[in-house]
């Protein structure tokens, strides 16, 4: 009985001692193979003891230069009417007619409404009347005086007589300049019947149809005028900012202001800073500033929010693509290519920051190559192939369709530096 049981359990321990034999076999093989095959692939390769650097990584890359940079500040803006004029009416009455479509541009001066002018030209007819009157009665008394001072000459007429004759041409002469008042208030009066336009720009939707009794103590008026040509941007800037700023208007320098959509990328208006407010806002630390636009194409709208951005100053510097530079426990640094076609890091100190640009200060000189691509690669001291050029540093403010790309060195090789 035991002899049965132990024959095949002896069986599965030879099964189990095979199956490990030949694992070992086949691991061994496998890595003899590796071993040799590692061997001719990498033999012959500079660093290849090192692992990484001895890849060769394709990279794009782009040369130092030196040329402008724009110090802007960009904030959020909103554009504003240069003026914003209520059409009100001046005297009550009915309105007669109505001379413009809502929307219409009009010119200073051009004849929006007509009130109904005839109680007003009533008036008018009565005070010229009065005037008339009082004209006569004056002619009538000065023929007096002159009869009663000729007749106190001959001693005909006592003094007193001739006094009383004088103040009463005084008087009459008094009234004359009463009653060319009550005139001209009159007609004044009937000229406020025709409402011009008091500026030039475009007008809004009406708010008061034909045939409806307007008031003078009406404060939503007739109409809304906006003037959009020149056009005006208002916008706020932090505390921080404001001494450059300042810097530049004592030194009488014009700072330009360009305006860009709401996506930030398309440039719909350029102008300049006009003026900014004489205090800070306590309660935001910031300060306003307001922007002119000649504004030709009525690109700009009265309360539309636009990205704004003002140009302070333009210093030379040297400039290098923002994508070069990379941040670590360094501080900033950029992969720098040699002429043997290896990278180094290298930290750098960087200035102002213009869109696609990026100022160093130190760390680069005008000429050296840096990587802008394949950067995730890199390690310092690895060999790289510059493919597909050399890429141009982009221009200040480019548009936003232009490609960057400029042909430099050729394809496989590093190339000389610029």
């Amino acid at each position: 009985m035991s002899e049965s049981s132990s024959a095949p359990f002896g069986g599965r321990r030879g099964r189990w001692l095979w199956a490990f034999v030949l694992l070992l076999v086949v691991g061994a093989a496998y890595w003899f193979f590796t071993k040799d095959s590692g061997s001719l692939v990498t033999k012959g390769r500079p660093g290849a003891g090192n692992g990484m650097p001895a890849m060769i990584v394709p990279v794009k890359v782009a040369t130092v230069e030196r040329g402008p940079i724009d110090y802007t500040l960009k904030a959020i803006g909103t554009v504003t009417a240069f003026n914003t004029v209520t059409v009100r009416s001046r005297v009550d009455g009915e309105l007669h007619k109505i001379n413009f479509v809502d929307g219409q541009k009009v010119q200073e001066g051009d004849l929006l409404a007509q009130i109904d002018p005839r109680s007003y030209q009533v008036q008018l007819d009565q005070a010229m009347g009065q005037q008339k009157q009082n004209e006569a009665q004056l002619q009538n008394a000065q023929r007096d005086l002159q009869r009663y001072r000729l007749l106190f000459k001959q001693n005909s007429i006592a003094k007193q007589q001739v006094d009383a004759q004088a103040a009463l041409v005084q008087q009459l002469l008094g009234s004359r300049k009463s009653d060319q008042a009550a005139v001209d208030s009159a007609t004044l009066q009937l000229s406020f019947t025709r409402i011009t336009a008091p500026i030039s720009g475009r007008l809004g939707l009406r708010k008061v149809d034909q045939g409806n009794m307007v008031n003078a103590s009406n404060t939503d008026g007739l109409v809304v005028i906006t003037q959009t040509q020149p056009i005006s941007v208002l916008f706020t800037l932090p505390q921080a900012q404001l001494p450059a700023v300042l810097e530049q208007i004592r030194a009488g320098k014009t700072l330009a202001v360009d305006l860009y959509d709401r996506d930030d990328l398309r440039k719909i208006a350029s102008g300049e800073l006009m003026s900014l407010d004489n205090q800070i806002d306590v309660a935001t630390g910031t300060v306003k500033l307001k922007a002119r636009f000649a504004n030709e194409d009525e690109s700009l709208f009265p309360n539309q929010f636009v990205n704004v951005r003002l140009r302070v100053a333009t210093d030379q510097s040297l400039v290098l693509p923002t994508r070069a530079v990379q941040q670590g426990s360094i501080g900033a640094f950029v992969y720098r290519v040699d002429d043997n076609s290896k990278v180094y890091v290298q930290p750098i100190v960087v200035g102002r920051v213009d869109e696609r640009r990026v100022a160093v200060t130190s760390g680069l000189t005008e000429g050296q190559r840096v990587v802008i691509e394949g950067l995730d690669r890199l390690r310092d001291g690895a060999t790289v192939q510059v493919s597909s050029g050399e890429v141009a540093t982009p221009a200040p403010n480019p548009p936003a369709a232009a490609g960057g790309v400029a042909t430099g060195a050729p394809a496989g090789g590093a190339g000389n530096p610029h």
